[in-house]
């Protein structure tokens, strides 16, 4: 089955009234507590995008990549919302977000996640926020972002402690790029926002965008986002080193997944 028949035909989910709130009708429509989409479990209580915001998230989806494309992978990464605008709107090869693709990004941005198992603290107020540049650097040969201080620091001790095989995979994430990788992640899991949330933090609650960063094996690709990364050398050097944590540890209280990769800054 694929996404378009799978999204219209499960009715569990639906965004609605001003304050973005995401109903489940789930209780209704099926009377197990689980099934099988595909390769896919899916439990009754888990919420998804709705049939009637399917155009808008696959249109969003792809405007976003054609910005990204447009002003680089690197610069992607600290790009605000009002800029992301500004590119779309004059860039020849790209199309204006039209007011359904707003309100749909807002939709995802202002939405309260507890409602789909998402604990965190919100980081971010406003869709608009963005990230001064005075106030990162760029890491050489990595293609990401670190906000000064604290932050970089930790990282280049960390590399003078493990070694060169230590390396950052992900840094600064603005909002527009947490949208981008949380809508690609929702889309991955066939619309389930619920499940998406379990890995990736919504837009408005991501600490990528004040100080947090992400660390890998160099060589390991994927593998440095699934839990093979405990699994080696580098993150057994990580576990002995006192002036770091990890953000999300097992059976953490915000409801997501473990991520022995992801450092706690602030």
């Amino acid at each position: 089955m694929n996404r378009r028949s799978f999204l219209n035909s499960c009715r569990v989910a639906a965004f609605s009234s001003v304050a973005y709130p995401i109903i489940s009708s789930a209780n209704r429509d099926f009377a197990v507590d689980s099934l099988i989409i595909g390769s896919t479990p899916v439990k009754k209580s888990d919420l998804f995008i709705d049939k009637h915001d399917f155009n808008e998230f696959e249109s969003v989806r792809k405007k976003l990549s054609q910005v990204q494309r447009y002003v680089g992978y690197g610069n992607f990464n600290i790009i605000s919302f009002d800029l992301m605008l500004k590119y779309a709107k004059y860039a020849n090869n790209i199309e204006d977000f039209t007011k359904k693709e707003l309100d749909f990004l807002e939709k995802i941005f202002y939405v309260n996640p507890t409602q789909y198992g998402f604990y965190g603290k919100k980081i971010s107020e406003k869709i608009t926020e963005k990230i001064e540049p005075k106030d990162v650097v760029k890491i050489p040969h990595t293609g990401h972002y670190l906000f000064k201080g604290k932050p970089e620091n930790t990282y280049y001790e960390m590399k003078k402690d493990i070694g060169d095989t230590i390396t950052l995979t992900s840094g600064v994430r603005s909002i527009v790029k947490q949208m981008k990788l949380y809508l690609d992640k929702i889309n991955r899991t066939d619309g389930n926002i619920t499940k998406a949330s379990k890995s990736l933090a919504p837009p408005a609650y991501t600490y990528h965008s004040i100080a947090d960063f992400d660390v890998g094996k160099k060589g390991l690709g994927y593998d440095n986002f699934t839990a093979r990364f405990a699994l080696t050398k580098e993150f057994s050097q990580m576990r002995k080193l006192t002036y770091i944590e990890m953000r999300y540890t097992i059976n953490n209280k915000d409801g997501v997944r473990y991520e022995p990769w992801h450092i706690k800054v602030i």
